[in-house]
């Protein structure tokens, strides 16, 4: 399975029609279904180096490009990117599989877009693991906070113009990695999409979550699956240490369930190989 190169990946992605827009996905393997939930401004390509392993230990591996990102739809409109508008298109993909169940993960956003299946769809998720997600206020330091308006959609703008992307992606990377080691072919399937113009979903995060960050107390007070913490200690974007002792005691987790990797913010790009061995013994 080759998914290193950014045209290779897309040619594999399958396509749903959710209420909302298409959404692009990779179903790969065959055994236990795990579910990789990227964020913002990701797609499923930050997964690309974890995608075979996983496929190799035994699992059936789906990794959706949420609504506005990647090579999926970026409709007009502005609440159709909420956190709770991801979630049921995400359970309207895996009613459309066929998969009552599945192990869950998830990165950054992808933590906002999951909580409210804890409401919605309780009883699908078996075990959860974070990686470097939002939860709590106190560990939410985002690089970016806009009011809507000219300012935020010119940010924008830098995002999918061609002169500038280059600027903005290095400098997300430079924050979010401890050395940066990409390729010119890595960072296309980050570029790629903002080139091609998925701003819509980024303009509500920074625009709408980062200035009101939504309870995950909302959906439910405590986590009531298996539940691991594999985080970037380094990470200047997310910090666990603010939160943890209440990320914690909401996920109903010891000490033995967190992970801290010597990484920043992208640890699927600085150790994929351990996030996986920590991900299939935990499953097991």
């Amino acid at each position: 399975m080759k998914l290193n190169n950014y045209a290779d990946f897309r040619s594999q992605q399958a396509f749903f029609e959710s209420s909302d827009g298409a959404l692009a996905f990779l179903d790969k393997g065959a055994g236990p279904v795990l579910v990789l939930l990227h964020g913002v401004p990701s797609s499923g390509w930050l997964y690309r180096h974890m995608i075979p392993q996983l496929v190799i230990s035994g699992y059936r591996v789906i990794v959706p490009d949420m609504l506005g990102f990647g090579a999926s739809d970026s409709p007009d409109g502005y609440d159709v990117y909420s956190e709770e508008s991801h979630a049921r298109r995400l359970i309207e993909l895996m009613d459309h599989l066929k998969i009552d169940s599945w192990h869950h993960l998830m990165h950054d956003a992808g933590g906002l877009w999951t909580w409210p299946l804890f409401k919605f769809a309780p009883a699908r998720i078996l075990t959860l693991t974070a990686l470097n997600c939002i939860a709590f206020q106190a560990g939410f330091k985002p690089p970016m906070r806009f009011s809507k308006g000219f300012i935020a959609k010119t940010v924008m703008w830098l995002y999918r113009n061609s002169l500038t992307n280059k600027m903005m992606i290095k400098g997300l990377f430079k924050s979010g990695l401890q050395k940066n080691n990409l390729s010119e072919q890595d960072i296309k399937g980050y570029k790629q999409p903002l080139l091609e113009g998925k701003t819509k979903a980024m303009y509500y995060f920074f625009t709408q979550t980062c200035n009101a960050l939504p309870s995950i107390l909302q959906y439910t007070d405590k986590v009531k699956v298996p539940a691991q913490v594999i985080w970037g200690q380094h990470d200047s974007f997310l910090k666990l240490a603010p939160q943890r002792t209440k990320f914690m005691a909401f996920l109903g987790i010891t000490d033995e369930n967190v992970h801290l990797l010597d990484a920043k913010h992208f640890i699927q790009e600085e150790d994929p190989e351990k996030i996986v061995r920590l991900i299939t013994a935990f499953i097991a």
